[in-house]
């Protein structure tokens, strides 16, 4: 029906385009693309990218790098990740020209069901019940003993010095403590180390942390055993027992274990694109970039109102088959990804975008496993019968948390072109909001899970939740070529398919792609409870009101944000004609690239 739509709406929305992107087109940039020869880091915190950089200078390779990183955002970043939450890893190893994927996502109790959660008041996003088992320091630790040269004395000398000796607390640190407060008083463990005269820390404020100090140094010592099998596990099951009960016992932490698995992989335009599998929903952008593949995105004109309208209709229909089928492949067998990512697959859903009108509130999932020679028909999605809304948010509300939240991510580099893409997170601001007695926060990853007893993601004994972190690796011509992820939830594949797009089909630098004004849908079933669905389009006030209005007009719901970059992308890219290494770090948080 949409096919035959009058060719005036394309030419005129076309001159739109070319003079929306004249307008306000930014040429250059708020921080400078870093430049490097022999390695770099590029992270959510410029002490995170110096302790990973420490290790390439010492010898160590871009895994090394990473995993200090990784360890340290416990003591800097401890809003966000810790050795408490979980992470997911992509390798590039130079030597064989392989790609690794390490999958640290915890699991949920042996006791974890339905009816235990109901019989215990239901899931909540704070408290002693939130947690599940933490799998970052089992990842990060099979990493490098597997891919790295360092031992762990090495990779964890520097956070020990971090924890014992004290970090200065940022702007930005202290923002999200503020933000949290009501969230965090409750609990005296927390407030113990983290308020001083009644309130949270502050900028400049330095906070020494010598039973972390003490964690780390059993680490060093133990590897994972000290932390699943020993001391630390047991303290951390005591602490939540003593503070309002827990599912989770020793044995939960004893019998888990990081494991390795086959990586998520598309062609798209000459780019090898990789990303993390199932827990992950790192099918997300890969499954939007087949769709946008068969799109003249670059006769579009970059952020027009067509092209933005394409991308979060892609995305819509990418969330929804994630919301079908996605879910932990340990319990779910039969999840069609191979399908999913096919590009017959996404000329099917590509033809369920209209260029007139958005599709209102969810998309419905496609049908992956339907063979084409079976005459394919994919449910059509109900579309908007009038115009959308236009609000202008003002204030905290204009700022909203996935901007500079929820989560952290390390991009690493070495001198043989090894390459590490981490994203990690304690889920929420600061997990479930208790500082654990061994030293750190504790994740509330428990909330990720339905207790729809139909649905993939439903809770069940020692099941992994679908997870929203999506670290990127690329490859071009076999070669090493980018890495680049963010922080976000939800959000996370919008902001990195954006950035990617910025680079790849309209030639911006890493700079550039990372600090141009983007969009994010809400069209989707949000990953933490009540799992709510939102229907709005956030819009970055950066981009002229005109378009807004434009988008409006297509039926898209509009508010906007307030972001100076995409997301909070992190990102470096190996030129491939020169072998010079590229930083790039959106100016969100505390974010930075270093190289050398």
């Amino acid at each position: 029906m949409w096919k035959n739509q009058p060719m005036h709406f394309f030419t005129v929305t076309f001159a739109a385009c070319v003079i929306v992107q004249a307008a306000w087109a930014q040429t250059s940039t708020w921080r400078p693309v870093v430049l490097g020869m022999d390695g770099m880091v590029s992270s959510g915190h410029y002490g995170v990218s110096m302790t990973g950089y420490k290790m390439l200078a010492q010898g160590g390779n871009a895994i090394d790098a990473a995993a200090a990183a990784g360890f340290s955002s416990t003591v800097l970043e401890p809003s966000r990740t810790g050795l408490g939450g979980d992470l997911f890893i992509l390798i590039y190893l130079a030597k064989t020209g392989e790609v690794k994927f390490v999958n640290g996502s915890g699991w949920a109790p042996k006791s974890a069901s339905i009816a235990e959660l109901a019989a215990r008041g239901g899931q909540r996003e704070d408290g002693s019940i939130a947690p599940l088992v933490p799998g970052a320091t089992s990842a990060l630790l099979l990493a490098a003993q597997k891919y790295g040269r360092l031992n762990r004395a090495q990779i964890l000398a520097p956070s020990v010095d971090l924890a014992e000796r004290g970090f200065v607390v940022s702007e930005n640190l202290q923002n999200v403590f503020k933000r949290n407060q009501p969230r965090l008083a409750p609990f005296p463990s927390t407030t113990r180390v983290w308020f001083r005269n009644g309130g949270p820390v502050k900028m400049g404020d330095v906070v020494a942390q010598p039973e972390l100090g003490r964690t780390f140094r059993a680490i060093a010592a133990g590897g994972s055993d000290a932390f699943y099998r020993g001391p630390i596990a047991r303290r951390i099951v005591e602490y939540l027992n003593a503070n309002g009960g827990s599912m989770l016992d020793a044995s939960d932490f004893a019998d888990f274990n990081a494991e390795e698995a086959e990586p998520l992989h598309i062609r798209y335009k000459g780019y090898d694109i990789y990303g993390c599998p199932p827990n992950s929903h790192g099918h997300v952008m890969l499954q939007a970039l087949n769709i946008l593949e068969g799109v003249h995105l670059k006769a579009m004109g970059h952020n027009s109102p067509l092209y933005l309208h394409y991308v979060t209709e892609a995305l819509k229909l990418a969330f929804a088959d994630r919301d079908a089928y996605v879910g932990d492949p340990r319990f779910i067998k039969d999840i069609p990804m191979r399908e999913m990512l096919s590009k017959e697959y996404a000329a099917r859903r590509r033809a369920l975008i209209r260029p007139d009108r958005a599709i209102d509130g969810l998309a419905p999932p496609g049908n992956p496993r339907q063979a084409a020679a079976h005459a394919p028909t994919e449910r059509p999605p109900v579309y908007t019968a009038r115009a959308g809304t236009e609000r202008v948010l003002t204030g905290a509300a204009a700022f909203p948390e996935w901007i500079e939240g929820l989560t952290t991510y390390v991009a690493a580099v070495d001198k043989e072109r090894n390459m590490v893409s981490m994203t990690s997170t304690i889920w929420s601001d600061f997990g479930n909001s208790m500082y654990a007695e061994p030293g750190f926060f504790l994740n509330n990853r428990m909330g990720l899970f339905y207790t729809d007893p139909k649905d993939v993601n439903v809770v069940a004994p020692r099941k992994r939740p679908r997870m929203t972190l999506n670290p990127v690796l690329v490859l071009k011509d076999k070669k090493p070529f980018l890495v680049f992820g963010t922080p976000g939830g939800d959000t996370m594949p919008q902001a990195q398919l954006q950035f990617f797009l910025n680079f790849a089909e309209f030639g911006m630098n890493v700079q550039q792609a990372v600090e141009q004004p983007y969009v994010v849908t809400s069209s989707l079933r949000r990953s933490l409870i009540p799992h709510q669905v939102g229907g709005t389009l956030s819009v970055s006030e950066r981009l002229p009101e005109q378009l807004r209005r434009d988008l409006a007009k297509l039926g898209h719901n509009v508010v906007t944000h307030d972001a100076k970059g995409v997301g909070s992308v992190k990102a470096i890219l190996v030129n491939s004609a020169t072998g010079v290494l590229m930083g790039g770090a959106a100016p969100a948080t505390d974010s930075y690239a270093i190289g050398w």
